[in-house]
C-alpha cells in the first residue's frame, strides 16, 4: 500500500491512497483524515486503507491525478524524528573528515540523534538556506514510521511496529556542525528541515526486497542530473531498523508517528558512489591529498529515488532545488 499527504491550507494536509504506478490518488476522509490519525488507530483503519488501495489499483472509484508538487511530507509535522547512523562506512568517512577516531563501541551501539520534526519538507519543496558558506549537503536515507512502541521493546518484537517506509533527504550544514559538536551537546543549527519521499509504503509492498528489516535495493542520488550515488541500502547496514527501534526505546516509549532514519546510505565499495557530498570529499582527500568537490550552491538540484526490479519508482522522487531563504 502507498500513502501520501495532499497539501491543503491546513498544516497536516489530507491523507490520500496512491496507486502503485504513482499516477492516481484517492481521498479517504471516511477512513482517516490524516496519516497521523491513521497511525493512531492503525489496527482498525489499515484493512480499510488496503481495500481502498486495491480499488484504486483496479481503476475503480473517484480519484485525482497524483502530482508530487501538491504533496507534503507524509507526516508534515511528526511527534518524533530520530536519525540513526546505521552504515559504518559513512561513519568512518565522516569521522575521518573531522579527524576523529572510530571507537569500537560504534560497532555494537548505534549512533542516533533527535532532530527537528515540527516542519518536514515535501519531496519537491526547496532547500532554503541563509548562506552557501554553511556547507550545504544532502544525505540520502531510508526511514521507517512506527506505531506506538512500548518502553524497552525487544529486538524480536520491534519489527511489528514498522508500519511504513520512506526515503529521506536529511539536509546537513557541514560547516556549522564542528562548532556545535565541540560544545558536547549535539546538533541544532547544522540540521535544518529534512525532506521526504512523496509516498510512504507498507513493508508488504516491497516484497523480498524488504528482508531482515532492511531494504535491499539501490538508492539513486542525482546532483544536477548527474548520477552520483547508487549504494545498496541493504548491504553494509550494520544496524537494521529493528535494532534502531530497540535502541531508541531503551529508556522511553515511542509515540505513533515516530520516524526513524537509517542515516546516510553508504557502501564500503566506493564504486557505488556517495549519498552525501562529505563522503566524496573524504575520498578525494585520501586519494589526492586535497578536497576537490564543493558543497551545494544556490540553484543546484538534488534528486533521490529508489526503483523496483522492473525499473519503476517505488516512493516517487525527492526533487529539490537549493534556494536562499526568503
Amino acid at each position: 500500500m502507498k500513502l501520501a499527504t495532499l497539501k491543503t491550507g491546513d498544516r497536516d494536509g489530507i491523507l490520500v491512497v496512491v496507486n502503485r504506478e504513482l499516477t492516481k490518488a484517492k481521498l479517504v476522509p471516511h477512513i482517516a483524515l490524516t496519516l497521523q490519525a491513521a497511525l493512531d488507530n492503525w489496527d482498525e483503519v489499515e484493512p480499510e486503507l488496503q481495500k481502498a488501495y486495491q480499488l484504486i489499483n483496479e481503476g475503480e472509484g473517484d480519484y485525482i491525478p497524483f502530482d508530487p508538487y501538491r504533496i507534503a511530507a507524509p507526516l508534515p509535522r511528526a511527534y518524533q524524528w530520530l536519525d540513526g547512523s546505521a552504515y559504518l562506512s559513512h561513519v568512518e568517512r565522516v569521522r575521518k573528515a573531522r579527524g576523529a577516531d572510530m571507537p569500537n563501541s560504534l560497532f555494537d551501539d548505534p549512533l542516533m540523534y533527535q532532530g527537528a520534526s515540527d516542519n518536514m519538507l515535501g519531496a519537491c519543496d526547496p532547500i532554503e538556506v541563509a548562506s552557501e558558506d554553511w556547507g550545504i549537503d544532502f544525505e540520502a536515507e531510508v526511514g521507517v514510521i512506527t506505531d506506538d512502541v512500548e518502553y524497552g521493546v525487544s529486538i524480536n518484537d520491534a519489527a511489528a511496529h514498522i508500519k511504513l517506509i520512506v526515503l529521506i533527504n536529511d539536509v546537513s550544514l557541514r560547516n556549522l556542525v564542528p562548532d556545535e559538536l565541540a560544545k558536547g551537546f549535539g546538533f541544532l543549527h547544522g540540521k535544518p528541515a529534512s525532506a521526504f519521499s512523496p509516498v510512504a509504503v507498507t513493508p508488504d509492498e516491497l516484497g523480498t526486497a524488504w528482508n531482515d528489516s532492511k531494504l535491499h535495493l539501490s538508492l539513486k542520488v542525482y546532483w544536477n542530473e548527474q548520477l552520483v550515488g547508487n549504494a545498496n541500502a541493504g548491504a553494509d547496514m550494520q544496524f537494521s531498523f529493528v535494532r534502531l527501534i530497540h535502541h531508541a526505546a531503551k529508556s522511553r516509549k515511542l509515540t505513533a508517528g515516530t520516524i526513524i532514519g537509517s542515516g546516510t546510505v553508504s557502501n564500503y565499495d566506493s564504486t557505488k558512489g556517495y549519498s552525501c557530498i562529505v563522503e566524496k570529499r573524504v575520498v578525494e582527500t585520501i586519494e589526492t591529498g586535497a578536497v576537490i568537490t564543493g558543497y551545494l550552491r544556490f540553484g543546484d538540484k538534488v534528486k533521490i529515488e529508489m526503483l523496483d526490479g522492473q525499473g519503476c519508482s517505488i516512493f516517487g522522487a525527492i526533487e529539490q532545488e537549493v534556494k536562499p531563504c526568503r
